[in-house]
Formats: structure tokens, sequence, C-alpha cells
């Protein structure tokens, strides 16, 4: 009987105060996050962007707590999907692979190959496919494999995205019914969709399907939520956490927090729509800055739909995608690791002014601004760390 391994890939995330420059550093040493044109200055940089972000970053984490809990509930949804497999007869042995944070995929390869597994099933913890996300964590492992012989030898099985599952797309109408059902006046709460934004040009310019997914996805939720509760509650679908001056997806989630303010929602039922672990952006974004917003513009009743992390449905839900995967319906990591089709410009592949999709990420216009910071600090003593005394 094949040994199967499944490999769980997800962002990472400091789990205490002092990770979380290590974090950062690792986030901007990448140059799928920030290319420069001169190479070796990479580094460097990477040092001071996350430098001058830390403070902000480790503000931000005291407030949940200390640190991100997304590598113990990756880890857990690991545990629980290893058993449901194992119980329809799969001897499967899970792995997580973070791509900024520890357990690293180099990690994972290295405990797969240690394992004597004979298949791998790569499974993004990200429903909805992105160039900056899924794709992203994709070519890092294209990237391992074609410097590791003993690595290609595997068989290797992709899932792309699975927006669309039955089993995902229940399990998140069941957590909104739950929230619905404690509202005051639950055939008029609005279920309001938080999605994790994406630079507009990502879409437009890349062809990146991102959008497209996550409104496919609200619609299906809202017709099997419709089905659970015997009613059609208003929506809205909004993208958070942009960064910087760059057009990123809209509507943004804090103006359409005001809109329905003004329009006298007051029961609103918020979704984070892009997110399967509870995490910085649910936890603190979500709960605390768009809470205090929404307060601001008159919603009496802020009620939170929880991520998904070890909901039963949910799980059993990635075991089918596993499962089928198994049985032929797979892509190769080529395919998955691959940008658009006919795509001549990835947007992080030139110097341009942009950003990227999360929001611990900075790109083009401060890179390029701290880039030209950089040279003045090297060659002449006289740039802006040197003028606040940080140099």
């Amino acid at each position: 009987m094949a040994r199967v391994g499944i490999l769980l890939m997800n962002l990472g995330g400091p789990e205490r105060i002092q990770d979380v420059g290590p974090f950062l550093y690792n986030l901007f040493s990448d140059p799928e996050i920030i290319r420069l044109p001169v190479a070796f200055l990479q580094k460097p940089l990477a040092w001071w962007i996350s430098a001058l972000r830390s403070r902000k970053s480790e503000k931000a984490y005291r407030s949940i707590g200390g640190g991100s809990p997304l590598r113990r509930i990756t880890e857990q949804q690991a545990r629980e999907l290893q058993s449901a497999l194992r119980q329809r007869g799969i001897d499967a042995t899970s792995y997580v692979a973070m791509r900024y944070w520890h357990p690293f995929t180099e990690s994972a390869v290295s405990d797969i190959k240690a394992d004597g597994i004979n298949q791998v099933v790569v499974l993004p913890l990200y429903p909805h496919f992105s160039i900056s996300t899924s794709g992203s964590s994709f070519r890092e492992l294209s990237r391992l494999r074609k410097n590791d012989y003993e690595f290609q030898k595997l068989s290797l099985r992709c899932i792309r995205s699975w927006y669309d599952h039955p089993g995902y797309v229940r399990a998140m109408a069941e957590l909104i019914a739950e929230q619905i059902a404690l509202c005051e006046l639950p055939r008029q709460a609005h279920v309001f969709f938080s999605a994790h934004g994406v630079p507009k040009i990502y879409v437009e310019e890349a062809g990146d399907p991102y959008q497209r997914e996550i409104e496919a996805c609200a619609g299906l939720i809202m017709d099997e939520l419709a089905r659970i509760v015997g009613n059609r509650n208003p929506s809205s679908l909004s993208y958070q956490s942009r960064v910087g001056p760059e057009e990123w997806l809209q509507p943004y989630t804090e103006d359409i927090l005001e809109k329905l303010g003004k329009e006298g929602t007051r029961e609103l039922v918020v979704v984070p729509i892009s997110f399967v672990s509870e995490h910085i952006e649910t936890l603190q974004e979500i709960d605390i800055e768009y809470r205090s917003l929404a307060k601001k513009h008159g919603i009496v009743n802020f009620r939170r739909v929880p991520a998904l992390d070890t909901y039963p449905l949910f799980i059993e839900g990635l075991a089918d995608l596993v499962e089928a995967s198994l049985e032929g319906n797979e892509i190769s990591l080529d395919e998955a690791a691959k940008l658009p089709s006919g795509l001549k410009l990835y947007p992080q592949e030139k110097w341009q002014w942009g950003w990227n999709n999360s929001s611990e990420v900075w790109n083009g216009r401060v890179a390029m601004i701290l880039f030209i910071e950089f040279m003045l600090e090297i060659v002449g003593g006289n740039g802006p760390l040197h003028m606040i005394g940080l140099l």
C-alpha cells in the first residue's frame, strides 16, 4: 500500500513577539515580495524594512495575545485531516509547510523524504487561488524540487483551489447560520463577506483568478445558507488589508461598513471568507479595528463568524479533496506553479509601482523609495536613518 504524504501549505506567522522581526525579514527577503533591480541589496533592504515595521506589527500581535495562532491551528488541522484519511483506509501522514515562518517548506520536504513517503498530495490552505498566495507556495515547492533529485522521484499531485467544494461551502454556511440565529432579527441580519484583498493590477494585468473565485464562492455560500435558514438574507462582499496608495480590489471593507451604517443596518454577521484559520487579520483587523469602525457608523450588533479551524465538516471536505486527488483528479506541480497563460508580465517581475496582497507586505512604491534612501545611507551617509539617529 502506498504511503501518502499530505503537504498543507500556508503563510505562517510569528508565534512570539520576538519572532515578529525575523518573520518580517523572511517576508521581505523573498524576491517575489520585493524584487530589486540589484539583487545583492535584497537582504539589507529586508532587514531595514523589517526593523522599521516591527514596532507597529508587534503592537498588533500584542493585542491578540502576543503572537499568531496560525501554526498551532494549522498543525491541529493537519492532525485532524490525517485521522480522517486513516479512518478511510488511506495510509496518510500530514505535513505543514509555511512560506515565511516555521515549519518552512524545506523542513516539511525533509520530513517527507525521511518518512519514506511514496506519493505526495499538495493542498494549499487557501480556498481561492491567487498568484501571490497559493501560486507563491507552489513556486517555492517547485524550486526545491528542481534542486532535489530524491524529491523529484516522488509522485506529486496538487490541488490548485477548492473554493467551490461542497464540504467547504456547507461548513461556511453552517457557521454563518449559527451566528444569524443569535441575532435579534435573524431574517434581516446582513451577511458581510470580507476577503483579503489583492492589488487590482493582479487581476487586470496578470489574469489572477482570485476575484472571480471569491465572488463565485460568496454566491455559493449564500445559496447554501438560504437552504439552511429558509431565508435569503441581504449580503455584501468587500476586500480588506490593503496597504498604501495602489488601487486594490474594491469595494474596501471600511467603505462598505460606513455605507451599511448610513443605510441603517443594525445587525451584521461578518464572514472572513478567504481565511480558514484564526490569525492576525481575523483576530486584530476584523475583531478590533473593523468592530470599532462598525460601532462608529451605527452598527449595533457586530457578530463575526469564526474561522473554520478544525470544524468537522471542513476537515471531511479536505479529506474528500485528498481522496479525489489520489483517484486521479489532480494537476502537476508544474501546472500549479505556472503563471496564468498568455501572461507577459507578472507584477512582481518588473520594477513597478505596486503592492503585494498581505497587510504586512510592501512592494513597488515603498520599495523604490526605500531603495533610493538605502543608497543614500550607503553612499553618502546622509539618508533618513542617519537623520533620525538609527544609523
